[in-house]
């Protein structure tokens, strides 16, 4: 489809083997460990039915931190700076209802989980998720909204389907660079879910993810790029010696609902927070 977002990244020229590694023996227990975690995981998903949505939401914050930690990913959570101050929005002058859209950039197949580990949200995933062997349902009973990328028409429904969450209270959490890159860099933000912020009246946090190694360099390991097979992508990260997760908090960006704040520039906003670029700069991706 020539309207998806493609990165440039691929295996051969973005992504290289861990700098240290653990052992055939962690890297056994590592897989038994993830195993048994996602067994677990199979009752506790049809049991979750009976709980109310943040109880559920809870659960599933539990589970995916289990998850990370049985993988040898260590969680970094730390508080950032808006680079451009507090001038570029309109404040809310009321405490703002319902939910917030969480939007990160997107490195790799974990970062769903990353993001559903530090905080109870309902994730955007791609439809072909619901289909995966037991991680489909699981996924889909944890209150994920999925996203068919190979169907442009089904995207104002999403983008409903997005603001209805957010305006019932929950925070959703999507990726909208559409696709994932290396970690070196970043796509810019599709604008689509920014209207489902609108929509609902809901302010944006926006969210870094960046993966390192155990000499504090950047990991490309995780990456999840181009060609690449999620079994290679895992087998990287099972091999790993040290691999964090930084995830980096940005202030919300808030709005008046009055404002006239478009989605386009509310994507060029969150991007320039996450990236360090100037929203000119994501005018120019968006263009190319």
């Amino acid at each position: 489809m020539s309207w998806l977002p493609v990165a440039s990244c691929t295996v051969a020229s973005c992504v290289t083997a861990p700098a240290r590694t653990v052992g055939p023996v962690r890297r056994v227990l590592r897989v038994l460990g993830a195993l048994a975690v996602v067994v677990a995981g199979v009752p506790w998903s049809f049991a979750a039915r009976r709980f109310d949505e943040k109880r559920r939401s809870e659960m599933s914050m539990s589970w995916a931190r289990a998850l990370l930690r049985v993988l040898g990913i260590r969680l970094e959570v730390v508080q950032g700076f808006s680079v451009l101050g507090g001038s570029a929005v309109l404040p809310v002058q009321e405490p703002a209802r319902g939910g917030t859209l969480l939007v990160a950039n997107h490195v790799s197949w974990l970062d769903p989980l990353v993001v559903a580990a530090i905080m109870p949200c309902k994730p955007l995933a791609k439809s072909d998720i619901a289909g995966w062997p037991v991680l489909g349902s699981m996924v889909a009973r944890g209150g994920a909204i999925f996203i068919d990328r190979e169907r442009l028409s089904t995207l104002p429904g999403t983008v409903r389907d997005v603001a209805d969450a957010l305006a019932a209270g929950h925070d959703v959490a999507v990726f909208p660079e559409g696709t994932t890159t290396c970690g070196r860099g970043m796509g810019p933000f599709r604008p689509a879910m920014f209207q489902a912020a609108i929509d609902a009246g809901a302010p944006i946090r926006p969210i870094r993810l960046r993966f390192r190694d155990g000499d504090q360099n950047p990991a490309t390991g995780p990456a999840f790029v181009g060609d690449d097979t999620l079994l290679a992508s895992l087998g990287r990260v099972i091999a790993a010696r040290g691999l964090v997760i930084e995830v980096t908090m940005f202030p919300v960006i808030a709005y008046a609902p009055d404002s006239g704040v478009s989605r386009r520039s509310l994507a060029g906003i969150a991007h320039a927070t996450v990236s360090g670029d100037s929203p000119r700069r994501h005018d120019a991706l968006m263009a190319a």
